[in-house]
């Protein structure tokens, strides 16, 4: 089994729960990693893993999972047809290091069947370890963080939920394309921070420009690999937390919503809720993104990169000495604009020829304003 071995069974008072269940909750549709027996993955889409790792970060490290469970399965599914797995839990290793190891092992052999792993974690720094999932695929992984803070940290400092976006930057092999922030708050970020996130082409949205028109943040889920959702970016009336206090933050829809995007993305293939604080209204507030966030998968369209450019309209915008070259889908009316490839010995930025962006940045092209995710974008490709 590779590296499922490092997953720790559900437990049986969650069977017994779920045996109690109608056919039509969700309990009735999903198959478990037991004692006795292990999913066939064949046949899975969507895999759940707890990871009660919290040493990254400033929670207590003995929670666990079981009111998420409890409420997650007893809630009723969309009219869904794709097999969820629920494969148990990671536990904490000897050190946290051993816990990332074991992460990265699962997820890795998750993405390469095709599996989208959904990690239902401890600390962000966890993160680091989905990250690093990808290396063997030889690929650059976009990431979408949504999250208060930009998590950068000192250069000194120990790998943490605060600082593992440093780690994912300086490490080697680099493989971090792009780095998006949603929903973060001025008052948590350094100037020096929101400079860098400038200087490295890297994209940020602050919490009040996405909760003004939360649709501006579709075209960003639909270029990312990963996306990892920090609780603590849900102000505490919603979520319920009030160990880290958060007065201000996203509401529990416009979270579900966020959820909802990356689901529907073609090309997220890993999604993560991070910073729980195991309390019993928090558990509830996960159970519906993760509900959302599969929700969207189903309403997948399978477009760009995985589908051909002949469903889509062109559109050739002269701007400057520039001609921009934008598509529109007549299946989803979803829109992308195409990136020149630039020749700089890294094949693996091939697969980024075409960004997605949004109608409303297709019209400010035919205004002469230069889309700025695609001047960066740009940049990226020639440094």
């Amino acid at each position: 089994m590779m590296g499922f071995d490092f997953l720790e069974p559900i437990n049986d008072h969650i069977l017994r729960r779920v045996k109690s269940l109608s056919s039509q909750q969700l309990g009735s549709k999903v198959v478990f990693h037991t004692r006795e027996e292990f999913p066939d993955l064949d046949k899975i889409k969507i895999a759940l893993i707890g990871v009660s790792e919290n040493r990254g970060g400033s929670a207590d490290n003995s929670g666990d999972l079981s009111d998420f469970r409890e409420e997650l399965y007893s809630m009723f599914p969309g009219n869904w047809d794709a097999v969820i797995a629920d494969l148990g839990d990671i536990l904490p290793g000897n050190s946290k290091e051993d816990t990332y190891f074991a992460l990265r092992k699962v997820a890795s052999d998750l993405i390469k069947r095709k599996i989208i792993p959904v990690i239902i974690g401890g600390s962000q720094d966890l993160t680091y370890s989905m990250y690093r999932a990808y290396d063997e695929l030889e690929q650059m992984v976009n990431l979408v963080a949504i999250d208060s803070k930009f998590d950068f940290g000192k250069e000194e400092e120990l790998m943490s939920a605060n600082s593992y976006l440093s780690q994912m930057i300086i490490d080697e092999p680099n493989n971090l394309f792009n780095f998006c922030n949603i929903g973060y708050q001025t008052y948590y970020n350094s100037q020096e921070e929101i400079d860098l996130i400038e200087k490295l082409f890297f994209d940020a949205y602050r919490l009040g420009e996405v909760s003004n028109n939360i649709a501006i943040a579709e075209p960003v889920f639909r270029d990312a690999d990963i996306v990892s959702l920090d609780l603590n970016a849900v102000k505490s009336a919603d979520s319920g937390n009030f160990v880290s206090f958060a007065p201000n933050g996203f509401n529990g829809k416009e979270i579900c919503a966020l959820a909802r995007y990356a689901g529907i993305s073609d090309k997220v293939s890993m999604f993560g809720v991070f910073n729980h604080h195991h309390s019993h209204q928090e558990a509830i507030l996960i159970t519906q993104i993760i509900w959302y966030f599969i929700e969207g998968f189903h309403y997948r369209s399978n477009e760009y990169p995985f589908g051909s450019r002949e469903n889509y309209i062109k559109y050739s915008v002269p701007i400057e000495e520039e001609t921009l070259v934008f598509y529109k889908s007549d299946k989803t009316d979803r829109w992308w604009i195409e990136i020149p490839f630039i020749t700089n010995g890294n094949n693996k930025l091939k697969r980024n020829t075409l960004l997605p962006c949004s109608y409303e940045e297709y019209l400010g092209a035919c205004n002469q304003e230069l889309p700025e995710r695609w001047w960066k974008a740009q940049r990226k490709n020639v440094l």
